[in-house]
């Protein structure tokens, strides 16, 4: 017990978030008082570690080395930044950083940035909270050596998460094995080193411009312009409270489709994806509101985004 109450309280001494540092606080004063159920809740927050792998990082947001928060990002980008430099032999890696409209996306992505210029790279973060699609197609179009994405996917409202995409060879594909590892093993020696206050930070990291945007939009809608059958259909899109309408809007513009029929409740980012209980399409109850309004104009399909917009789900009338 001593032990953890050690490994807590040195964790709240390097937190640079209020939040999370009151929240263990808390937790430790009552732990320290023989509190059976805080006891508990430090052994789940510290008993096990993140496991970053093929999907990054991801978990509920908290304190703890159990949980998604600014320390663990820290050591993340940390972790990530070694290994590019060492990849990178000699020259200056440069990488990508977008976020969703998650809960704490954009401060765990500034964070990055500014861990990552700190460690020398050239860090871009992308203007506005996008899509997952466009960091990864930012990190070709910008010829960067890796991109991170800050989101939970359609993880529950109380998570958070951080997507690693690599260029070059790779072409701006999320990472699979062995690199998850390799990078694992960094962010490990980062974490074991000692607090996150010792790591280099700077401001001098760049703002992308809307430029990549519109290059993402030009891009897409080039993939497939609307055939002369496509006028006049009706279908209903929803968001699912994520990021992804705005630049399919773009998109379905360039290309020459009709707009949707919009879930106009789920339309714009929503962090407590308040008409939810899983923001997920394949789950059961996620895309009744959809179904709804298609039954309601006579659609003869549904699009649904989960909320970085990186998975897709179809309806039809069944």
């Amino acid at each position: 017990m001593s032990d953890r109450l050690a490994e807590a309280r040195d964790w709240l001494r390097q937190d640079p978030d209020p939040e999370t540092r009151d929240e263990l606080a808390a937790v430790i004063t009552r732990a320290g008082n023989g509190d059976a159920e805080a006891v508990a809740d430090l052994d789940d927050r510290f008993g096990a570690r993140l496991a970053f792998g093929t999907a990054g990082l991801r978990g509920e947001l908290g304190a703890g080395s159990n949980r998604m928060n600014r320390v663990l990002v820290a050591q993340a980008a940390a972790g990530f930044a070694a290994f590019l430099n060492e990849r990178a032999n000699g020259s200056t890696p440069a990488v990508v950083i977008g976020y969703d409209g998650r809960r704490n996306s954009r401060r765990f992505a500034q964070d990055s940035a500014e861990i990552f210029a700190g460690a020398g790279l050239r860090a871009i973060l992308l203007p506005r909270l996008l899509p997952t699609p466009v960091l990864a197609f930012a990190v070709r179009h910008l010829g960067a050596d890796a991109g991170v994405m800050v989101t939970a996917s359609h993880n529950p409202p109380n998570d958070n998460g951080y997507k690693v995409y690599l260029g070059g060879a790779d072409d701006g594909s999320q990472i699979v094995a062995p690199v998850d590892g390799e990078i694992a093993v960094h962010i490990e020696r980062v974490a074991a080193a000692g607090s996150i206050t010792d790591l280099a930070r700077s401001t001098a990291y760049e703002t992308a411009g809307e430029d990549v945007v519109d290059a993402y939009v030009t891009a897409t809608a080039a993939v497939a312009p609307a055939p002369e059958a496509a006028r006049g259909t009706r279908w209903v899109y929803t968001a699912m409270h994520g990021v992804g309408w705005e630049t399919f809007a773009r998109v379905l513009d360039a290309a020459g489709y009709p707009r949707p029929r919009t879930v106009d409740a789920q339309l714009q980012p929503d962090p407590t994806f308040r008409t939810v209980s899983f923001p997920n399409p394949e789950e059961p109850g996620a895309m009744d509101l959809s179904f709804a309004r298609a039954r309601g104009t006579g659609a003869e399909f549904v699009i649904a985004n989960d909320p970085d917009a990186d998975r897709l789900a179809v309806a039809v009338p069944d």
